[in-house]
């Protein structure tokens, strides 16, 4: 399936999906349309800076630099930016989505980005909340273990990609 088609079919099985539901619960289906608008609006302009960035990487920086750093030849700096930039990442994973989408475009592997998605549940912000509660020890164990998790995954993902062109 084409990838411009499938947001359009996405599109059309949610408007049916409501469309059904209308029919069996009018009221609580307005509801539920409501609350997704709220959540619409409220992403919006997160959106916004995330197309933003991806213009900002489409106009300044070549298919080359991505391949140089994330691409098939970047070895072990890929996977340490990978593994920092997703731990630095904030704000909803899905606003992410887009500009790892256009990532993988340019060139990006698929194990980093999978790297990248795996350790943003190291939220930064949230440490030394997490020291208060569980102690520096605990801390420091899971921290490493997400990081861990996050790079065997992308291992994974990346193994199953040279199968995948293997065959």
């Amino acid at each position: 399936m084409k990838k411009s088609r499938s947001g359009l079919i996405m599109l059309g099985i949610v408007v049916v999906l409501y469309g059904i539901l209308y029919v069996m619960k009018p009221d609580v289906t307005l509801d539920a349309l409501g609350a997704s608008l709220k959540v619409l609006k409220m992403i919006i302009p997160i959106l916004l800076i995330v197309f933003f960035i991806m213009a900002l990487l489409g106009t300044f920086i070549d298919e080359k630099a991505i391949s140089k750093h994330l691409g098939e030849e970047s070895g072990g700096k890929g996977w340490l930016l990978a593994l920092v930039g997703g731990i630095l990442s904030h704000g909803p994973g899905y606003v992410w989505y887009p500009l790892l989408q256009n990532l993988r475009e340019q060139g990006a592997k698929d194990g980093l980005v999978i790297a990248f998605i795996y350790a943003r549940a190291i939220k930064i912000p949230w440490l030394p909340l997490m020291i208060s509660y569980f102690g520096w020890a605990f801390t420091l164990v899971y921290t490493f273990y997400v990081v861990l998790g996050a790079y065997l995954q992308g291992v994974i993902v990346e193994r199953l990609d040279d199968k995948e062109r293997e065959q």
